[in-house]
């Protein structure tokens, strides 16, 4: 198959269920068609974007957002078993704060720089939603830019700075002002947008149709 890259721009927050669950999908298509012509690249909105740079108390977030702990027990149990379907192990009681996430989009910003995008942006879903490690903290987000490639003393220098902060408070308004309401959102070719996790045998078809436009 010889195609030109296509753009496929996702924006999401690395505290985002369903933009873990949606990156899950997309992979598994990607390792299906080792030849897929997409050129893919992370963008920033925050779920929260008004949380304090500490984060908070995660049971006093979901309670705040769902309800009793029965209505936060309803509202992810379809993120669950959307998880385990795809063969993720997410450990959500392991979760002890809902952090803060404009230093990671910083760090995913900057990780874009070095090559390396997706692999921290799997880092800290992984660190999240398997380990329940703190991504707000500044710490743990250098040492999984270490893990990345990255030089994690230059991340740490970098993160203590104010470098980037108003880009991506920026882009995270310029999205909002441009209609999206929530994450995964995927922009095809810079033209077509996509909504929500799509399974792997959606991606499928995209790549398979764009290379019979080839």
């Amino acid at each position: 198959m010889s195609h030109e890259p296509v753009r496929l721009e996702i924006l999401s927050d690395p505290i985002c269920p369903w933009c873990y669950i949606g990156k899950a999908g997309l992979d598994a298509a990607l390792e299906r068609r080792a030849d897929h012509p997409f050129a893919v690249s992370w963008h920033p909105f925050m779920l929260n974007p008004d949380m304090p740079p500490g984060g908070m108390d995660r049971r006093a977030y979901l309670q705040a957002r769902f309800g009793p702990p029965e209505a936060v027990v309803q509202a992810y149990l379809p993120v669950q078993q959307a998880a385990e379907r795809l063969g993720l192990a997410p450990d959500l009681s392991r979760i002890a704060r809902t952090p803060a996430t404009l230093d990671a989009h910083r760090l995913i910003h900057w990780a874009g720089a070095a090559g390396v995008q997706t692999r921290v942006v799997s880092a800290l879903f992984a660190a999240y939603f398997t380990h329940g490690q703190d991504i707000g903290d500044r710490g743990v987000l250098a040492g999984l830019a270490a893990g990345a490639g990255m030089d994690g003393a230059e991340v740490a220098a970098r993160l203590a700075s104010d470098e980037d902060t108003e880009p991506v408070r920026r882009a995270d308004a310029t999205a909002r002002a441009r209609g999206i309401q929530g994450v995964p959102c995927f922009v095809i070719g810079g033209e077509y947008v996509v909504t929500g996790a799509q399974p792997a045998e959606f991606w499928l078809r995209v790549i398979d149709e764009l290379a019979g436009r080839a």
